[in-house]
């Protein structure tokens, strides 16, 4: 296990498993240009490393995030802000480059904004109990820019995502469970270590494969259906011949977990 911090967000790594946490508490994780910059290149570091199979996002504090930091942002936004080089795009609506890999996200406390888009953005999202929600930019002036728009009515239908999006009104964790926003809800001190054990499940399967089921569900949103269906085989023909697929098979005859590289 190996651990470090650089500005605003914290790298682990645990094995296969990249642990991102939002670090700056004593503002509830409220996204400054630094905790957005920094995110962004957590991100980017996370996609390069090949080690690195799937991704964990949390928060230290009592608080996923309280939302963005508007008075600090929204001169930088007004003027355009751009991700950083060497970064991907956690929310996949500024212009750089998505990780092509799995995001697990495990949100306590204060979701709101941003972190709500950010969980819409990942692909498996766990919550605590206590945890409350709200998409409040019409409270503001403005309107929900991370991806809400775009995604919140695919997740929870039209009705439901504009019952939210249209009043900025909180709602609670089980609301979010409903809505599909999240996929479990734990308890507070159960919340990491079930995020940990679902990362696990993650990480052990192959990751040629992973990476290609998630790369052909996000071409069917994207491109739709028919687009999507027409890269099923020519990539299911180039995961047949991997070293993966000969030890899937291998695995399945001699009934044990396959031990997959990546290759």
């Amino acid at each position: 296990m190996t651990q470090t911090s650089s500005g605003r967000v914290s790298r682990e790594k645990r094995g296969a498993i990249t642990l991102l946490g939002l670090n700056r508490p004593e503002k509830r994780n409220a996204f400054d240009l630094d905790l957005l910059n920094d995110l962004c290149l957590a991100y980017g570091e996370f996609d390069g490393d090949s080690e690195a199979r799937v991704a964990l996002i949390h928060a230290h504090g009592d608080h996923f995030t309280a939302g963005l930091d508007l008075a600090s942002v929204a001169a930088e936004f007004a003027a355009g802000w751009q991700i950083p080089t060497g970064g991907c795009d956690p929310w996949g609506v500024f212009g750089g480059p998505r990780v092509s890999k799995p995001v697990i996200v495990a949100a306590v406390g204060y979701c709101y904004t941003v972190g709500i888009e950010l969980m819409l953005a990942s692909d498996i999202n766990l919550c605590a109990s206590n945890t409350r929600f709200a998409q409040m930019e019409v409270q503001r002036g403005i309107m929900p820019f991370g991806g809400a728009t775009l995604r919140l009515h695919q997740r929870a239908g039209w009705a439901n995502a504009m019952r939210w999006l249209l009043t900025g009104d909180e709602f609670d964790a089980h609301e979010a469970y409903r809505l599909g926003l999240v996929q479990e809800v734990v308890a507070s001190e159960d919340l990491m270590p079930r995020a940990l054990r679902l990362a696990e499940r993650v990480a052990a399967q192959a990751p040629l494969g992973v990476q290609a089921t998630l790369a052909s569900a996000r071409q069917a949103v994207r491109d739709g259906e028919v687009a999507a269906a027409a890269s099923l085989h020519p990539n299911v023909v180039r995961l047949m011949a991997s070293e993966d697929a000969q030890e899937g098979l291998r695995a399945m005859q001699e009934r044990r977990p396959g031990d997959f590289k990546g290759r």
